[in-house]
């Protein structure tokens, strides 16, 4: 059986390229997905944080400048309001996030993708 791994990468993130790199070590085929050419569509997103256990305000880098721009700080803010955001502004999904089955895990630190593809 071949195991088959989602990185949603930025190629441009040190993180990222560990991540890829972890995952290619281990020879496992891996779908990657450059999310800030291919923004995933916010149902999409909202597997995702399902899969990682989180919400969406814990997938969102809040020092990227849509954050500030569109006052994604305001609790008011929903999850599919904030998914939206993510889904348009792809900028602002936090990396690199990889998925394997029913998991997922957000590669910051490295070793949370190590427990997912043990």
């Amino acid at each position: 059986m071949t195991t088959s791994i989602k990185i949603y990468h930025n190629p441009q993130c040190s993180k990222s390229r560990n991540a890829l790199e972890l995952i290619q070590q281990k020879q496992l085929t891996v779908e990657i997905i450059e999310y800030l050419k291919f923004p995933p569509h916010s149902r999409e997103l909202a597997h995702l944080i399902k899969k990682l256990g989180v919400t969406a305000r814990e997938i969102i880098r809040k020092n990227e400048e849509p954050y500030k721009k569109l006052g994604l700080s305001n609790p008011k803010l929903n999850e599919s309001e904030l998914l939206e955001a993510i889904s348009i502004n792809p900028i602002l999904l936090q990396r690199p996030i990889v998925v394997l089955n029913d998991k997922a895990a957000i590669g910051r630190p490295l070793e949370n993708i190590e427990k997912i593809i043990a």
